[in-house]
């Protein structure tokens, strides 16, 4: 573990003056996105005005005040994306990352507030309950520092209980934006230190872990720790996804399974999952017909998602490779290929996934199960800090470094 500190201004000017308490209460605006716009410099210059600072006060006092006064890091915002689970039968093990994303912005702030934007706004809880704050919770435990009050603002575009990562995300981006804000790195190689704290929160890395690393993730509990390897994934695949108009609680759907199972439906996994990741690491993706299918879960969750084997039906019948329940559902995701650079751009005959949504959503009418159609890609890269608001002093060298990603 490698903690990183704050660089401490020299002492200069401001040092000698007295500087009288200067609090921030109600310096933030809110932004078209409601969320805050950075300290402003007219306040700073006002401030410094009414209490006759020298330039060179003020322009310490900005530094200070950006930097060191409010922390190693005030504010991040954190992308994270949504994730299918199972694949079919890699039950509790297998995941894949999906072109759908989750944005959060975590600030310092003297008083706790949570504010919520899309999917789920009207049913999570906008208090420290939330998943979200169980992750920056967690984060600042693990590195056994104290946690600060914090503001925090989400925009969902994850769907809400359906099977598509949405409690991963929250957990996954919690524990990003905390890292970043108490400003410290956690060991990969050999450890999978996040990966380690986000499972112990969700219980197992079929999710979490394609929400970390993006692509496809196969992981398992080695008897010390939780390990993942990713699978290469085939260029060009489509993933389109239908989502019921109702959720679905994960723990309802785990009480339907076997405690035992039998040691035929033991097998019939053990096959189908080697060809699962066979069909991805070769691109033989006329393979997933069979490698999707399974005996472990989605059988016994067959009388709570009563679309899903006639959705299924119908994915395969106009063209799909392979299709089956997305996580503990009632999502259903199927998988397509032919995709290359932008859909948009592309000839829809070139491709197969806008006959899949609307056989998707023919089959669904017919058996009066309302709900809509995401076609979507799978993305190489999971949860990343967007941006991040901390002092800047060209005089020191590794601040001239800048990450960017977007």
């Amino acid at each position: 573990r490698a903690s990183r500190r704050p660089q401490r201004a020299e002492r200069g000017p401001i040092a000698q003056q007295a500087i009288p308490s200067f609090a921030p209460t109600g310096a933030f605006s809110a932004s078209k996105m409601g969320v805050p716009r950075r300290f402003a410099e007219d306040e700073v210059e006002a401030f410094a005005k009414k209490h006759g600072l020298t330039e060179t006060a003020q322009a310490e006092l900005k530094t200070m005040f950006n930097g060191i006064v409010a922390g190693t890091r005030r504010r991040v915002t954190v992308r994270v994306p949504a994730t299918t689970a199972n694949m079919g039968p890699g039950f509790d093990c297998c995941g894949m990352a999906l072109d759908i994303w989750n944005e959060l912005t975590v600030e310092r702030s003297t008083q706790f507030s949570f504010d919520i934007e899309g999917e789920g706004a009207a049913i999570l809880p906008r208090d420290t309950t939330n998943l979200v704050c169980k992750g920056v919770e967690a984060a600042y435990k693990a590195i056994g520092k104290e946690m600060p009050m914090l503001r925090y603002w989400t925009k969902n575009r994850i769907p809400f209980a359906k099977g598509m990562g949405s409690s991963s995300a929250a957990i996954v981006s919690g524990i990003l934006a905390g890292l970043a804000l108490a400003g410290f790195n956690l060991q990969v190689v050999g450890e999978e230190e996040l990966l380690q704290i986000a499972t112990n929160l969700e219980g197992h890395p079929d999710n979490v872990a394609p929400c970390i690393y993006g692509g496809m993730q196969l992981g398992i509990h080695n008897g010390k720790r939780w390990w993942t390897s990713r699978v290469s994934m085939p260029h060009g695949l489509m993933c389109v996804v239908f989502a019921p108009d109702h959720a679905t609680e994960t723990s309802a759907a785990r009480d339907l399974l076997k405690a035992q199972v039998d040691i035929k439906d033991a097998i019939f996994n053990c096959g189908r999952v080697g060809l699962l990741i066979g069909a991805f690491a070769t691109n033989n993706l006329d393979w997933l017909r069979l490698a999707t299918e399974d005996a472990l879960h989605q059988p016994q969750r067959g009388s709570m998602h009563t679309h899903l084997t006639p959705l299924i039906k119908a994915a395969l019948d106009a063209g799909a490779h392979g299709a089956c329940l997305s996580g503990a559902g009632p999502a259903v995701i199927a998988f397509t290929a032919g995709r290359a650079g932008d859909v948009i751009a592309q000839s829809v005959s070139e491709r197969k996934e806008l006959e899949v949504a609307e056989a998707f959503l023919a089959a669904a009418d017919a058996i009066n199960c309302p709900g809509q159609v995401f076609i979507t890609k799978p993305v190489e890269h999971g949860g990343y800090i967007v941006s991040e608001t901390v002092s800047f002093d060209p005089a020191v060298r590794r601040q001239r470094i800048h990450y960017v990603q977007d």
